[in-house]
């Protein structure tokens, strides 16, 4: 049963939207842009410790515009935007693409006229993920051409582009945007989006070996769907949201099993469930999120963590806009824990748990200094204090269509137990 709680805001957070992106990194979740009534251009850092939101200054010449549709990933110590619906005279000669030193808190725009190879284009509503030590961004929206099936590579070290090309003859998901796509091992797994004006609900596997696509045949899964959301857990995918149409979202949370290669509904209580929601953002967090397989990303610690690690040894990233600064341990978008202390091996440790580990999905928490209160009402009984050195994985959601009546970003939390 899947039992939700939303997560209370309280201070300086910023405002409901949807069409914005979100980023985990360490212990902190970075939120840039979006949509209300009209696009934004704020920056945020959300902290899950303590449930806090703090404004980051996007302000420099260096920052990127008002975005919506965008996508940003981060690979050591680095977030990497890309992309998004911006006024053509700025995008006019230029590429998309902006990097942010999280420990100088410093914007940089790379530089595409130096480019000696070919470059995409803007574009809107593409998917970005972290394989390696590389970005792959896959379709999304051009203007005054449409969707688009350009499958673009970004490599961290050289910071350059390449287009990927399948084999002559290899088909694959063709041009779509508003299409969801998460890493698993050695593959890069695509679902639904528009192709045109129709939605899909067809599933593909990019092989990273291979360099081909392959469809992935699973009966019994989610219907058509734009505009959801997808992470990867354990040896997993979880699906939430997303809606035939823009003006139909679900409120479904799907599992993809890559063990089985299922499909599984995950059913909802009826009194703890989120509203329905589409244009969304969702991450995980918690040991279960943790990228796994030799072609991932090594987990790292939250930069300001790693100042009180002795002897933590750090490999070195070269960087075209930031070449001098010696880079943090990496966390895929999917991917990072909550710190309230560290174990023997150094890495940070996250403060949670659960009264019971039975059901399939624990009861919901609310989260304060050091301890997981958990519901009340859910057990009837006293609220539970949770020891420091519990581990959990939570699922959040955050933001989404339709906007809530709230001021500030809907946060919603589903804390979940082996699947």
């Amino acid at each position: 049963m899947s039992l939700w709680t939303r997560v209370p805001q309280s201070g300086p957070a910023p405002c409901d939207r949807y069409k914005h992106a979100c980023c985990a990194r360490g212990d902190d979740i970075y939120l840039l842009g979006g949509r209300r009534q009209g696009r934004l251009n704020d920056f945020w850092r959300y902290s899950v410790a303590s449930s806090e939101w703090t404004e980051l200054d996007c302000s420099s010449e260096e920052a990127p515009e008002q975005l919506e549709e965008h996508t940003m990933v981060t690979h050591q110590g680095f977030l990497y935007v890309f992309g998004g619906m911006i006024d053509s005279a700025y995008t006019e000669g230029k590429t998309s693409l902006w990097l942010y030193d999280i420990d100088k808190k410093q914007w940089a725009r790379w530089q595409g006229a130096h480019s000696k190879s070919a470059v995409p284009v803007n574009r809107w509503g593409h998917s970005a993920v972290v394989y390696e030590s590389a970005m792959h961004v896959y379709g999304g929206y051009i203007d005054m051409k449409g969707s688009t099936q350009e499958f673009w590579m970004f490599d961290f070290d050289c910071g350059q582009w390449s287009s990927l090309l399948p084999p002559l003859g290899d088909a694959g998901p063709g041009p779509r945007h508003g299409h969801s796509a998460v890493v698993h091992r050695d593959g890069m797994y695509l679902y639904g989006g528009l192709m045109g004006l129709r939605e899909q609900s067809d599933f593909w596997k990019w092989n990273f070996c291979s360099q081909s696509w392959s469809s992935v045949k699973a009966f019994s899964g989610p219907s058509k769907l734009v505009g959801h959301s997808a992470v990867l857990y354990e040896d997993s995918m979880l699906l939430f949201g997303g809606g035939e149409t823009h003006s139909f979202p679900k409120d479904s949370l799907w599992r993809f099993s890559f063990t089985s290669q299922t499909w599984e509904k995950l059913s909802t209580a009826a009194d703890a469930s989120p509203p329905a929601r589409i244009y969304h953002c969702s991450t995980g967090l918690g040991p279960g999120f943790q990228a796994k397989g030799s072609t991932a990303p090594s987990p790292g610690p939250s930069p300001r963590s790693t100042e009180k690690q002795d002897g933590l040894r750090l490999r070195p990233f070269k960087n075209r806009c930031f070449p001098s600064a010696a880079m943090q341990g990496a966390i895929e978008l999917d991917t990072f824990c909550i710190k309230n202390g560290t174990d023997g091996s150094g890495r940070e440790t996250s403060s949670s748990g659960a009264p019971e580990r039975g059901d399939r999905l624990r009861q919901p928490s609310l989260r304060t200094s050091g301890l997981t209160v958990v519901n009340r009402e859910a057990f009837g009984k006293d609220s539970l204090s949770v020891p420091e050195d519990s581990v959990v994985d939570l699922l959040l959601v955050i933001g989404g269509k339709p906007l809530s009546r709230r001021a500030s970003i809907s946060v919603w939390q589903l804390t979940l137990a082996d699947l």
